[in-house]
């Protein structure tokens, strides 16, 4: 289930980092004379190479394993979520060299919580299952 959600936020990053090169996607220019994808989210591209890595990890991830897909969605959901938090703060403009502007702040401020409620413990077993946890023991009936 991990897998294939970190393989579907990496299909969707990666499709918005390549998106946010196409001039007919973002052909509207914010007052900082950044591009506006879907005349919406102010993009640049650092911005869109950050969507492109996020992406690219996140299938990587999804293609390993469950555990190697919790690891990926916790880890980015921190760093999404302090980028939501610096965004709030910094409003419109550039954020570590990256376009930002108050859409984005609204987009990435869900990103966290999902990422970091959705994930479950993959070493949780169901009933009549044995499973070895990371300290060799065994769980389970």
């Amino acid at each position: 289930m991990l897998r294939r959600a970190a393989l579907i936020f990496g299909a969707a990053f990666i499709v918005a980092g390549l998106l946010g090169f196409v001039e007919a996607v973002a052909p509207h220019r914010d007052p900082g004379g950044d591009a506006l994808l879907f005349g919406i989210f102010a993009v640049n591209p650092i911005h869109n190479a950050v969507h492109l890595i996020s992406g690219i990890v996140a299938i990587i991830v999804g293609l390993r394993s469950d555990a190697a897909s919790a690891t990926y969605f916790r880890v980015f959901g921190l760093i999404y979520g302090l980028v939501t938090i610096a965004g709030i703060f910094v409003g419109h403009g550039l954020l570590l060299g990256m376009a930002h502007n108050p859409a984005d702040v609204a987009c990435t401020r869900s990103l966290p919580a999902q990422r970091c409620t959705s994930v479950s413990d993959p070493f949780r077993t169901t009933r009549g299952t044995r499973r070895i946890t990371p300290d060799r023991k065994a769980t389970g009936s």
